[in-house]
């Protein structure tokens, strides 16, 4: 069963560009499944039934397959992984039913992104004090996740080419490797201009725009742990991941009426339905202020 989760994977990766992130999480959801199978002395992905997929999805749901009981998201997506791998088997190695496609699909309530208000983003920026290499580095990033609406991952995985500095703007390459322009404001091309000149002087041997104190490819994790501590230096008592800079871009940039498809293409959604979440956001907030601030609302 194993081994047909390996030619899955390789499959996934030559044929379907899957990033790193979805094949983790795909191979993490079938492995979780066929070690079930295994626990429940069942040794062929075929002789999978209806009664087995129940009992799995129960178990899942009480957290006694995983450290954690399992939320109705990561429930729909382990079901959607399994769902997807038969697909595969019945098409590549003569399987004949999918025992995944008598599950209904888990209905998920939709969690509306944190953001944060503008004078917070500005709060969080400006407690950035730029006195040294690494001080400029974290305003700059912190700037461009904000100012262009970038995931963590596409921040740290950004080069030297992918910057043209002169016209503003960077291309980014974002989920299924596909490329987009994005535009940036004028105060970031100011640092990015300083931080360039001091990453010469500095004479790093390498493309990745934003490095480590090694200077060595910054990471995701890393990036956290600056982000922590920008938060605690400036005062704000949240807890800021570091997407929510790029929910706040949407959002502010839909409040100050820019057009959906515009920010679809900034944020470089597939569907116009996931970028669409950010007006939700803005609605709701707007009733919360209207239902906390009006005389007659009592």
């Amino acid at each position: 069963m194993y081994d047909y989760l390996d030619k899955y994977t390789k499959y996934l990766t030559v044929t379907m560009s899957a990033s790193n992130n979805t094949l983790d999480a795909y191979k993490r959801d079938i492995k979780r499944f066929i070690d079930f199978l295994l626990s429940e002395t069942v040794n062929d992905l075929k002789d999978v039934d209806n009664l087995l997929v129940r009992t799995y999805i129960t178990k899942l749901r009480l957290g006694e397959l995983s450290e954690i009981k399992l939320g109705d998201s990561t429930l729909s997506r382990n079901l959607s992984s399994l769902r997807s791998f038969y697909y595969y088997l019945i098409e590549f190695h003569n399987f004949e039913d999918n025992p995944f496609l008598r599950v209904k699909q888990i209905k998920q309530d939709k969690n509306l992104p944190d953001f944060l208000y503008y004078n917070e983003i500005e709060q969080l920026l400006e407690s950035i004090e730029v006195k040294d290499f690494f001080s400029l580095r974290n305003r700059l990033m912190f700037e461009m996740m904000y100012g262009c609406g970038l995931r963590v991952s596409e921040v740290v995985d950004m080069t030297l080419e992918s910057i043209n500095l002169e016209e503003r703007y960077i291309k980014v390459l974002g989920k299924g490797s596909k490329e987009r322009i994005v535009p940036f404001h004028y105060g970031i091309q100011t640092l990015l201009q300083d931080y360039l000149n001091q990453r010469k002087v500095k004479k790093i041997g390498n493309n990745w725009l934003f490095v480590n104190n090694r200077n060595n490819q910054l990471t995701s994790r890393g990036v956290q742990y600056i982000l922590d501590k920008v938060v605690l230096n400036s005062g704000l008592n949240k807890n800021i991941h570091p997407h929510m800079l790029r929910h706040s871009f949407a959002t502010h940039l839909l409040d100050n009426g820019a057009d959906i498809k515009v920010v679809q293409e900034l944020l470089g959604h597939t569907n116009l339905s996931t970028t669409q979440i950010y007006t939700h956001v803005s609605v709701d907030k707007l009733k919360e202020i209207y239902n906390l601030a009006h005389p007659r609302n009592k």
